[in-house]
């Protein structure tokens, strides 16, 4: 087993470090936002080891980083918080990775004849290097995270009409700053001048930047394959990990099995709602493949890192891993004492009432409360004690000292989060 599981600097996507440069910028330019208002890394900051602190975010319209994030205020405050928590960035690089967003909905295929299957079907296009680089055009193309709301901007009003129709106007921001321009022309073959520039080039730079920075594979757990004992609390939480059925879901070099689970979490949150289904809800898998066995499944956390990213959950329902552990040793019990003061939710008194809504619609409650993959396990005190430990141990040592981190300031002259 614990050859199988060593990861080395060979394991991840081959990376252009010139690629990759652009790509940090514009992880931090919000100039890929279509208010000017946010980036990539507001939500997913260095501070805050690739996510945001929250368990729902505060999107376009808000104020600050990380837990202190305000939801803005007059007409550009937030009109929705982000349905799901801010995903981790780590090892997404990882050859290994074949399934993006919490639902899965991002995958690798021929069907669209363009090498994804994705929410953007046919019209997501050619060109784009791996899954990270399609991931990355998404944000920019969804009103309450980046987009921003109808009547706001041009990429907004264009991507309502068709969801690519934005990313040529955000493309064409980018190309005529005269640094970017250069940029990539240097860093690209096939672009020979700025005006080459698609959201293809965009996206690429994107993907590169997320698959070298957010690399972590040098914990303890790392140098416990090579040899080097964990300390004795982190290896009796190693144990029970292996030898109960965390790693039957939690498997491989990055613990994930990239399927979909539904574990039964406390639901809150505006939901991630459906054309055809407006209830605050979010069924997760089901809403890709319309399955009602994928219903409130949600694909399985990579755990490398994760005592750096709460909360958990996919709705960010549980601040520590302890509670996050007694969930699913019992989690109808672990359900029923929570409390909405459990949630980190900045406060925006004028979605209130949306927050815990959901809640009170028992049939929907009993829905959920109906699918859950979670078996009851027992566990003493001692052993979530230890457990928690060896998920310490999963922590990289550079975690905090990633290749380029955030710049000071970034092309657009826009200011950096």
């Amino acid at each position: 087993m614990a050859t199988a599981q060593v990861i080395t600097s060979d394991d991840y996507i081959p990376v252009d470090p010139d690629q990759a440069r652009i790509g940090q910028l514009l992880f931090y330019d919000k100039i890929l936002s279509g208010n000017r208002n946010i980036s990539c890394g507001t939500c997913h900051h260095h501070d805050h080891a690739g996510a945001d602190g929250l368990s729902l975010g505060i999107g376009e319209g808000g104020v600050g980083v990380g837990p202190e994030r305000s939801p803005g205020t007059g007409a550009d405050r937030i009109r929705k918080r982000i349905p799901r928590n801010a995903p981790s960035l780590w090892n997404l690089g990882h050859n290994s990775v074949e399934v993006l967003f919490h639902d899965g909905r991002l995958t690798a295929s021929d069907i669209y004849g363009n090498g994804f299957d994705s929410p953007a079907e046919e019209w997501l296009p050619q060109g784009l290097d791996n899954l990270l680089a399609a991931q990355a055009l998404f944000p920019m193309a969804a009103q309450f995270e980046m987009a921003g709301n109808l009547g706001e901007n041009d990429v907004i009003g264009a991507v309502n009409n068709r969801i690519d129709r934005g990313w040529p106007i955000i493309a064409k921001r980018v190309r005529t700053i005269p640094e970017y321009g250069q940029m990539f022309v240097q860093a690209f073959d096939h672009i020979e001048e700025p005006g080459d520039v698609t959201i293809v080039e965009i996206g690429n730079a994107l993907g590169a930047f997320i698959a070298s920075e957010w690399q972590s594979h040098d914990s303890p757990y790392d140098q416990w394959l090579t040899g080097t004992p964990l300390p004795e609390d982190a290896e009796r939480g190693r144990q029970l990990f292996f030898n109960n059925r965390c790693a039957s879901c939690h498997a491989g070099p990055l613990f994930t099995d990239q399927q979909f689970h539904a574990l039964g979490l406390p639901a809150f949150g505006p939901g991630r709602t459906r054309r055809w289904d407006q209830i605050s809800r979010d069924v997760g898998r089901m809403a890709e493949t319309n399955l009602l066995e994928d219903a409130y499944k949600f694909r399985t956390p990579s755990l490398r890192n994760v005592a750096l990213t709460a909360p958990y959950g996919h709705n960010g329902a549980y601040p520590t891993l302890d509670a996050m552990i007694r969930h699913h040793a019992n989690p109808t019990a672990a359900s029923a004492a929570w409390t909405p003061e459990t949630a980190n939710l900045p406060d925006v008194p004028w979605l209130a009432t949306v927050d815990f809504a959901i809640r009170e619609d028992r049939r929907e409650m009993a829905r959920q409360a109906a699918v859950n993959d979670l078996r009851p396990m027992t566990l003493s005190d001692a052993d979530i004690a230890d457990l928690v430990a060896f998920l310490h141990a999963l922590t990289g040592a550079t975690a905090d000292k990633q290749p380029l981190g955030r710049p000071a300031s970034v092309p657009s002259g826009l200011s950096v989060d």
